[in-house]
């Protein structure tokens, strides 16, 4: 008998910022904080400095928050965005120090009727 695969694993997926922000000047500074702070309130969280993360149910959502995030992207600096499979994003290998550590959960949903 054939093994049943969870397809939400791979539908399911981690849309990636990672960015190179420079911070030299006033202005640059103030571009910097107005991208993190969008990146949260679109829902991103930190996994480390200048990498968030968010997990999207699907592609089609992936794509509008993919557009929210061009809007703000700063002049100067550079942005990647990426998006994986909740099965590869569960994947990954965390360290703190030598200790391995799990990756982060998928987030609790709020279903709005």
């Amino acid at each position: 008998m054939p093994r049943r695969v969870n397809l939400s694993a791979y539908r399911c997926m981690w849309l990636l910022a990672m960015f190179d922000l420079p911070v030299e000047t006033a202005e640059n500074k103030r571009n910097y904080v107005r991208f993190r702070r969008a990146l949260l309130k679109d829902g991103f969280m930190m996994l480390q400095f200048s990498v968030y993360a968010r997990f999207i149910p699907s592609e089609e959502a992936a794509e509008a928050h993919r557009r929210t995030i061009r809007q703000v992207i700063p002049p100067l600096g550079q942005v990647r965005l990426i998006a994986v499979t909740d099965h590869q994003f569960g994947r990954m290998e965390v360290f703190y120090g030598k200790k391995p550590r799990e990756p982060e959960e998928v987030p609790e949903q709020i279903l709005l009727f």
